[in-house]
């Protein structure tokens, strides 16, 4: 499976051959190290762990600095594993760039959300809010009844409220790869992604 990590960096603007504006998201995936391989004889299934992103040696800790001496790795800020399927071979020390991927694909792309804190029905959920007039003038972003009357006397699990809004693992799906820029090491995707500028994503072949 063609999958890689990378960090949001943010939205820009390019031009087709046609002269028409395409907006693209901008995302740094700096080559991964092959830090271990799992194999269905020895761990039960077949998956890569791979690193990248750089980081200080002081910050990594001494069992995480045992695996990169292993393979004979600099250290990296981030560890991940990948599901390979059994035909794919990959062996400790090989490197996974941008390259895996060609302009023109369809992928799917998984981060974390931005987080918004606490928000009321009329964000999070586009409620229109009430009337101004009619003696409502503090009701306007009031979310309205909630409950019942004497049955069954209970608010229904589900109902539409206000509360935490965001900071959730969401994919987009079918999201196309305009171009790649295998020197800077970047991917630049139409459209919108996940999550807000420096935030990890996953990006995985549809």
């Amino acid at each position: 499976m063609k999958t890689l990590f990378g960090i949001k960096v943010g939205m820009t603007q390019v031009f087709d051959k046609a002269g028409n504006m395409v907006p693209v998201t901008v995302i740094k995936a700096d080559p991964h190290s092959v830090l271990a391989v799992k194999t269905k004889e020895t761990d039960g299934y077949n998956a890569v762990r791979v690193a990248f992103g750089e980081i200080r040696k002081k910050l990594v800790n001494k069992p995480t600095d045992g695996q990169f001496k292993k393979a004979n790795l600099e250290a990296r800020r981030y560890i991940r594993e990948l599901n390979i399927s059994p035909d794919v071979e990959y062996k400790v020390g090989d490197t996974l760039n941008v390259e895996l991927f060609l302009p023109g694909e369809r992928v799917r792309v998984t981060g974390v959300s931005k987080g918004l804190g606490f928000q009321g029905t009329v964000r999070r959920h586009g409620f229109a809010g009430g009337p101004k007039t009619h003696g409502q003038s503090d009701r306007l972003r009031a979310p309205g009844s909630i409950g019942q009357s004497s049955y069954p006397s209970r608010v229904w699990k589900g109902m539409k409220m206000s509360g935490h809004m965001g900071n959730e693992q969401v994919t987009v799906k079918n999201l196309k790869i305009n171009s790649i820029e295998p020197e800077h090491n970047l991917i630049l995707i139409r459209g919108a992604v996940p999550g807000k500028p420096g935030g990890l994503v996953k990006i995985v072949k549809a």
